[in-house]
């Protein structure tokens, strides 16, 4: 009995053999072992970029980005760079609006204004990036000789009464100099949501206006009521190319000085204009001594007291601040309330 049963286990044991003999013949006689080294996250992520390759008056400048140390000295970017939360080590502080906490802030170095720069100061900081432009734009070359391992852009855009054509200069320097401080400090769609909100804000100057309704700018400064003269005059020049506003005075011998120029008021009034668009340059500092608001110096006129647009009170006024702080929301500030008042 115990025989019969080893003979049925020694048979069962070799049946089973030969079925995993039989098994193994189908699988291939060698295979490669599989790789068992981890595999992070991170290496199949590309590394971000460092730099950019930012174009400015002067050609292709490689900027860091997300500079820790930067100096802007550019009027058309105090405001940008504030709502974005971008530090400065040095600006030149008379020359910034009132109403940013930059002109306050005593942890940003004084470069002192335009006219009498201290640019040491810029070297002291040891700059990452220099934003040059408009009112420092004649001391590009100066600076850069000052900061060599600096990155030193200047975005300025012209114009001025040279300029051939000043209404496209802005508007595209504008928004690519927007889009490029979006590169630089890796605000790409705030960036975005400006050149949206200024191009949108064009848009509606452009559907509300109707070429038949003339239009008088002037700039107001020191009690005195000047003309800014059409592609030439301060704040006002560029935009009678942009929106095609049809002037209602033409003068030989323009120019594009700050405070306008220097024509008789009977010579404004004669002109008889629908709409009047001003830029009080003394509003920057209402608290001075002397001062007067650029509306009050025209209702005082007695040779403007019947033109249309007083009358009317058809009048627009710049922004306080607009003098220095030639911003993109200052634009689109100015534009959107030069859009509601033709829209009326």
């Amino acid at each position: 009995m115990k025989k019969s049963i080893s003979l049925k286990v020694t048979a069962f044991v070799t049946v089973f053999a030969m079925m995993l003999t039989g098994c193994a013949g189908s699988t291939p006689a060698t295979t490669t072992p599989a790789d068992t080294t981890p595999v992070t996250a991170e290496e199949n992520v590309p590394e971000e970029p460092t730099t950019v390759e930012i174009t400015d008056i002067y050609g292709t400048v490689t900027v860091p980005i997300k500079p820790k140390t930067v100096v802007a000295l550019d009027n058309r970017t105090f405001q940008t760079l504030e709502d974005w939360g971008i530090e400065l080590a040095a600006a030149p502080k008379p020359v910034m609006p009132s109403g940013l906490a930059y002109k306050t802030d005593d942890a940003i170095q004084d470069v002192g204004s335009h006219n009498e720069p201290n640019l040491e100061v810029i070297a002291a900081v040891n700059p990452d990036l220099v934003i040059v432009g408009q009112r420092f734009a004649s001391r590009y070359e100066d600076i850069k000789a000052l900061v060599p391992n600096a990155a030193v852009i200047n975005l300025n855009f012209d114009v001025s009464v040279d300029a051939q054509s000043p209404g496209d200069n802005f508007v595209n320097g504008f928004k690519d100099s927007t889009l490029a401080l979006g590169q630089i400090f890796d605000k790409n769609a705030e960036a975005e949501k400006l050149v949206a909100d200024f191009e949108d804000a064009i848009a509606k100057i452009e559907n509300a206006y109707d070429p038949s309704q003339t239009i008088m700018t002037l700039v107001t400064s020191g009690g005195n009521i000047r003309f800014s003269a059409p592609m030439a005059g301060r704040v006002w020049g560029p935009m009678y190319e942009i929106f095609d506003w049809t002037s209602s005075l033409y003068v030989e011998g323009v120019s594009s000085d700050h405070q306008g120029d220097d024509i008789s008021i009977e010579a404004i009034a004669q002109s008889n204009p629908d709409w009047i668009f001003v830029l009080d340059r003394d509003a920057m500092n209402t608290s001075a001594d002397g001062y007067v608001p650029a509306y009050d110096l025209i209702a005082a006129s007695p040779a403007l007291g019947n033109i249309t647009a007083v009358t009317q009170n058809q009048m627009v006024f710049a922004p306080n601040d607009t003098y220095t702080n030639e911003s993109i929301q200052t634009y689109i500030k100015l534009f959107a309330d030069i859009a509601d008042a033709l829209s009326k």
